[in-house]
């Protein structure tokens, strides 16, 4: 996954404040006030915006900027209290690291599998509601998104010449043929994905909520399995 030149460029200004802010901070006499001030608040609030955008508000980085800025008197700022500054900069050049050595596309792969779980939470309690063509639709949703994830890491085709997406039947068929998953597997997709296509035109009477579940546990396997 290749970060825009955007997100690159703005994690070394922002260690380059950083560090600014940290000379200023080893040689002041008194607390920072005025101009100072505000240069570390921009700071701080663009390192968090980054951070969350990156990462997550659930991710490590972002607890360990969150409990850094949760300092008592983080805005006391001087000679002898600056310490809290020296580990939010080491935030950014934590970030700045994983970027220059393509780790976050891993992460990101991490936060994609968290979201499916998300949303196969969603298709869980819809069923436990009676819901079962709603969860079958979302469920169904969750399973293309997953196949599309499959085809983008395995360098694998996920949209039409036209540049319309590809729908599951033949994503799965592009992932079988790469072997990124087996005959077997393919089989299983597609018919679960004869499911979802009920529920969506309103055929909801060509399966029943027994069916509906057990798609469920293969999405959730699938998941565990290949999007982990």
């Amino acid at each position: 996954m290749e970060l825009s030149k955007t997100v690159k460029i703005e994690i070394k200004a922002l260690i380059d404040i950083g560090d600014t802010i940290l000379q200023k901070a080893s040689r002041a006499d008194s607390s920072f006030e005025g101009s100072d001030l505000a240069e570390v608040s921009s700071w701080v609030t663009r390192l968090g915006q980054l951070v969350r955008k990156l990462y997550g508000e659930n991710s490590q980085h972002y607890t360990n900027f969150e409990r850094a800025i949760s300092t008592e008197s983080f805005y006391v700022i001087h000679s002898n209290w600056y310490g809290h500054i020296s580990q939010v900069q080491g935030i950014a050049l934590t970030v700045k690291h994983d970027i220059d050595n393509d780790l976050i596309a891993s992460i990101k792969g991490l936060l994609q599998a968290e979201i499916f779980a998300n949303f196969l939470e969603i298709g869980e309690h819809l069923l436990s509601e009676g819901y079962k063509d709603a969860a079958a639709v979302t469920i169904g949703a969750v399973l293309e998104d997953g196949l599309r994830e499959l085809c983008k890491k395995n360098n694998i085709a996920f949209t039409k010449p036209n540049g319309s997406p590809l729908t599951i039947e033949p994503l799965n068929t592009e992932l079988a043929k790469n072997e990124v998953y087996s005959k077997l597997t393919q089989k299983q997709i597609t018919s679960w994905a004869h499911i979802r296509n009920k529920a969506a035109h309103g055929q909801y009477n060509e399966y029943d909520k027994s069916q509906v579940e057990m798609m469920l546990l293969f999405v959730q396997g699938f998941a565990e399995q290949h999007l982990a």
